[in-house]
């Protein structure tokens, strides 16, 4: 069978709570390796909620469908405060990036209660603005940031990363709506250790196959290259 589009491989999935410093609860989803330890832990940050994202945006929904039993990766995705998808309603409301910071202090708390290794953010879009805002506070071992906007993380919030001993991996989209390759290897630069990946062909929502199987591949890249090449159908050859 090839994997493509919504098929879900096998893992452990579990339907869980994040309870936020200001008192709210954010609803979200573990997936696990089906019968092994994960070996990484990916916390992902969805998408601008004003906009349509969610946990399931797509490249978030298809890591946890099939990361976890090609990679061996943990994978943790949840609605930030006041955004809704099938899985239910996170309390409160958007509030543009701000209070926010308490939602991923709240995954990261989940994280370290459950004793899940090797944490890694994953930001899309509006999720990378939080991801770079707010990362650093955490015991992570890196970002990676899918067409990063801008728009909210200042040039200063950008540079603290220069001596942060983390890593930083940016995907930059060749035709993104909002920040292309040549202005992101500008808007960048004051982070030497980051490696900024230009994608030929790729837009800011990473629609169609080639592209999903694009951006799980550098995330597996970056935390955990022996699982590299992803299969291609399931059950893999041997």
């Amino acid at each position: 069978m090839e994997i493509r589009g919504p098929l879900e491989l096998p893992a452990r999935r579990e339907d869980v709570e994040l309870q936020t410093a200001d008192g709210l609860t954010l609803v979200g989803e573990l997936a696990l390796p089906e019968t092994t330890a994960p070996v990484a832990t990916l916390v992902t940050l969805h998408p601008l909620p004003t906009a349509g994202g969610f946990m399931d945006s797509h490249i978030l929904r298809k890591s946890a469908a099939r990361l976890p039993a090609l990679a061996d990766l943990a994978v943790l995705r949840f609605n930030t405060r006041g955004t809704s998808s099938p899985r239910g309603t996170s309390e409160g409301a958007f509030d543009g990036g701000g209070a926010e910071q308490f939602d991923v202090a709240a995954a990261m708390d989940f994280v370290r209660e459950r004793a899940l290794p090797r944490p890694w953010l994953v930001g899309w879009s509006f999720g990378t603005e939080l991801a770079l805002k707010y990362g650093r506070d955490h015991d992570i071992e890196g970002v990676i940031l899918l067409s990063p906007p801008l728009h909210r993380a200042t040039d200063a919030e950008v540079a603290a990363w220069a001596g942060a001993d983390r890593e930083v991996v940016v995907l930059v989209p060749e035709l993104d709506d909002y920040l292309r390759p040549a202005e992101a290897r500008e808007r960048f630069a004051s982070i030497p250790h980051a490696r900024l990946i230009a994608v030929d062909g790729g837009k800011h929502l990473w629609v169609g196959e080639t592209q999903t199987r694009r951006v799980l591949t550098e995330i597996v890249a970056a935390v955990n290259p022996p699982a590299l090449p992803l299969a291609t159908h399931w059950p893999p050859a041997d």
